[in-house]
């Protein structure tokens, strides 16, 4: 299980550096690697977005260990 969360973890960060592109630059990386509304481009932000749902799980399931 570690392995997963580690993996959506780095998941959650690429789509966080992505925002942060094109927060500072106009530049969305994603994109422009993979087109614009491509099958590709759509499953990767639906693949991070499930990613940063199941890092809320562990986030609050690490709170309620330490309480």
């Amino acid at each position: 299980m570690e392995t997963i969360q580690k993996i959506l973890l780095v998941m959650t960060i690429v789509g966080a550096l992505n925002w942060g592109l094109v927060g500072l630059f106009d530049m969305n990386l994603v994109s422009s690697l993979f087109g614009t509304a491509t099958f590709i481009t759509k499953l990767i932000y639906t693949l991070i977005a499930i990613a940063g749902i199941v890092n809320i799980g562990i986030l609050f399931n690490n709170i309620e260990e330490t309480d």
